[in-house]
């Protein structure tokens, strides 16, 4: 399907292609039309073990280098894939079934994180202080882990894999990327790119597969120190009992069933545009997707009617001119439908979409969803699709209590015109993310991004707190003779 890959995609170990050694196979399929796309390797402990033996070796070297030097190289990779920016964003493109428009932002997102974490080689911040002994210097300085297992979804690739490979090493660690099996390809050309680069081997290594196979002896392997993980709360929770087990360290970025409120005294006409695009964006397989919208009784007919019209008027396709694509294989299809039939069942009511659309591939119609009680499945778990729950709210107080009553607390958002009302809810809304008179977006390159309850183990990636995922902190104490002067 196309030629930046090849037909089979393997295994990227010690900058070699190789294939799955059991010689199995996962099917990847286009989202925008169900037909095969190309094969990717269906590894196993097996692979995992020599690509984590590959990471180790690599490591010995790498962590000796100064950070300086270590950035010089993540600087190449990054104008290495600002200069395959169009390679990189036609297999996102393909897939994920996002615009060619979209998977080049998201190409220029990589590609900034990239250049700020290569920056941060210039840093890599500890700190001195004082000691209370005579002639003794205090200081710290921060080490590499050793290993770090990367696990990340399809929803947006080559952010995903940004946002975790460039400071695992510029950390000094090496990475085993295990990439997701709905973009094999999108990980695969990251790799050759970083060869191209001048990476030195065995630093990243690239292992396909399904997660029970390839991800779980990932977790489990005792040469890696840190785990990251992006995905949903369930998986993370399971991740992190597991490396819990033997004391690795992890970073679990996990799902989100964000609200964004709509005041009375609130730009409607913003508030709209910015609700449009926090649903739907991506055919809202976004972890910061707005999934929960809570607007004032006072307006909430006149605002849910404009809404209503709105979402109609949305466009679903591949091109450019289209507002959301498909959503990324079939099972994630069959789940989302299913639930909407469930809570239909239950008395929710669809004002619009709610059905899969006609033709190929996995494109279901932007679905906003009334008369939701907040103890319903709808209401409560994250489905990863172009669907959103409108609930009818008395004021302001309740509004910040129905924002409050869930198990995550990833990104919330609030529109209003008073400055007061603004500064209190990000005082009280309980969410790693909040935004005022926007949309429920991740972080810029430079800023933390993570959430709370069920939504993250706390921390935050990317920005410079991310830097304290992938390296310790070593005190360090030099004791001086001032007789020796």
């Amino acid at each position: 399907m196309t030629d930046l890959v090849p037909a089979q995609i393997g295994n990227w170990i010690q900058d070699r292609l190789g294939s799955s050694e059991s010689e199995d196979w996962l099917e990847k399929r286009n989202p925008a039309t169900g037909g095969v796309l190309f094969q990717a390797a269906r590894s196993g402990a097996q692979v995992v073990s020599r690509a984590v033996q590959a990471a180790v070796t690599a490591q010995a070297t790498w962590g000796r280098v100064p950070g300086v030097q270590r950035g010089e190289v993540l600087f190449e990779m990054a104008a290495r894939l600002q200069q395959r920016r169009d390679d990189m964003a036609r297999l996102v493109a393909l897939e994920t079934g996002k615009s060619m428009r979209d998977a080049l932002g998201e190409t220029d997102g990589a590609v900034a994180l990239g250049r700020f974490m290569a920056g941060e080689g210039q840093r890599l911040y500890g700190r001195t202080t004082t000691s209370r002994m005579e002639n003794r210097l205090a200081m710290t300085v921060r080490q590499p882990i050793g290993v770090a297992g990367l696990i990340v979804p399809a929803n947006t690739p080559i952010a995903n894999l940004a946002w975790k490979i460039f400071p695992a090493l510029i950390c000094g660690n090496a990475a085993v990327v295990k990439a997701s099996e709905d973009a094999p390809a999108t990980a695969w050309l990251f790799a050759e790119i970083a060869q191209q680069a001048g990476l030195p081997p065995g630093l990243l290594n690239v292992v396909q597969g399904y997660g029970r196979e390839a991800g779980t002896p990932l977790v489990d392997h005792p040469a890696v120190g840190v785990i990251s993980f992006t995905g949903s709360s369930a998986v993370g929770r399971e991740i992190g009992a597991r490396a819990g087990a033997r004391l690795a360290r992890t970073s679990l970025e996990l799902g989100g069933k964000n609200p964004l409120v709509v005041c009375d005294d609130a730009d409607l006409e913003n508030a709209l545009r910015w609700v449009l695009l926090s649903a739907f964006s991506n055919a809202g397989q976004r972890c910061a997707s707005c999934s929960r919208i809570l607007v004032f009784e006072n307006i909430y007919d006149e605002f849910v009617d404009r809404l209503v019209e709105a979402t109609r008027l949305l466009k679903v396709g591949t091109s450019d001119s289209d507002n959301l694509g498909p959503v990324i294989n079939s099972r994630q299809m069959e789940l989302i439908l299913h639930a909407l039939e469930e809570a239909q069942g239950r008395g929710c009511r669809v004002l619009v979409g709610g059905k899969r659309l006609p033709g190929p591939g996995y494109f279901i119609a932007p679905t906003l969803v009334d008369k939701v009680e907040r103890t319903d499945d709808l209401w409560l778990h994250e489905l990863f699709g172009p669907v959103a729950c409108l609930l009818r709210v008395r004021d302001y107080e309740q509004a910040v209590e129905a924002a409050n009553d869930s198990v995550y607390g990833l990104t919330a958002c609030i529109h209003t015109e008073s400055l007061h009302r603004a500064h209190d809810f990000g005082n009280r809304v309980q969410a790693g993310v909040v935004v005022v008179n926007g949309g429920t977006f991740g972080s810029e390159p430079h800023m933390p991004f993570g959430g709370v309850k069920g939504s993250g183990n706390g921390t935050r990636e990317p920005g410079t707190e991310a830097l304290d995922i992938y390296s310790n902190l070593l005190d360090l104490y030099i004791h001086t003779d001032p007789g020796k002067v």
